[in-house]
């Protein structure tokens, strides 16, 4: 991160601050390499935007109580094509079967159309995940410990990892915030990334979920290759060359029309 210029380098911090909700100075200054005051400014002007506000140390996510409070997630944008792409996800899932469903929006589309499934489990951390297929009768739904993460209504850290150290699953459901053929996967922040890596460790057939819109962006930090992934499933708008490059790489596509 040594050299980011200011406004890119705010708007990773955004990124950051809404994938977790909150930040702290020494936190973003280690991660970024510049000064705790370079942060203060950054902060400052973030808060002048009105997305954030600052506190002792840090700033949190000004929609964290509302989002918290209705069981909303964060990031809704682009839904028509996460519903596409949650509908053909949806439809790989058999009754019976053990899945694993990673935190977000795509993948909280997938679990709303599997509500018809019957005798799931389903391994997840996330609360709203949770509550939805919770909801069915017959399904089995479980759920690591961990730290509280509001903006996607999730559990993470390192307990959660733990937990998913020791399972199995026939098919993991995986979001990202960016995927690249170079850059591979990337995430907002460092909290997941041990997670995700446990999660895939603990799937047969891992299934990345993503938008056209992500395809050829990175973000703050990496999980892998994407030879970490078998299948990928977006929609439509993806471009013909991208789809062939990604096949290229031994990954199945499944496109979402």
């Amino acid at each position: 991160m040594v050299g980011l210029l200011s406004e890119p380098r705010r708007r990773r911090i955004l990124d950051w601050i809404q994938e977790e909700g909150a930040a702290r100075v020494r936190d973003l200054a280690a991660a970024f390499q510049v000064s705790e005051a370079t942060i203060r400014q950054d902060l400052e002007r973030l808060e002048q935007d009105g997305a954030i506000t600052r506190e002792h140390g840090g700033a949190f996510l000004n929609s964290v109580p509302t989002q918290v409070g209705t069981m909303t997630l964060h990031h809704q944008e682009n839904m028509d094509r996460k519903r596409r792409i949650g509908a053909l996800a949806a439809s790989l899932v058999e009754d019976g079967e053990t899945i694993i469903l990673d935190a977000g929006t795509t993948t909280t589309e997938i679990a709303t159309r599997l509500t018809a499934r019957r005798n799931l489990t389903v391994i997840t951390n996330a609360l709203n995940i949770a509550v939805i297929l919770g909801a069915v009768p017959g399904n089995a739904v479980h759920m690591p410990g961990g730290q509280f993460k509001a903006p996607t209504l999730s559990l993470s850290g390192d307990k959660a990892a733990e937990y998913f150290r020791s399972i199995f699953a026939g098919k993991l459901f995986l979001a990202t915030a960016g995927v690249a053929l170079d850059a591979g996967l990337t995430y907002p922040s460092f909290a997941d990334l041990q997670l995700k890596e446990a999660m895939i460790k603990a799937a047969s057939r891992v299934y990345l979920v993503a938008d056209s819109t992500k395809i050829g962006k990175s973000s703050f930090t990496r999980l892998g290759s994407l030879e970490l992934i078998h299948a990928f499933i977006t929609d439509d708008g993806i471009a013909d060359a991208d789809a062939k490059a990604f096949q290229s790489r031994g990954i199945e596509m499944l496109i979402a029309g």
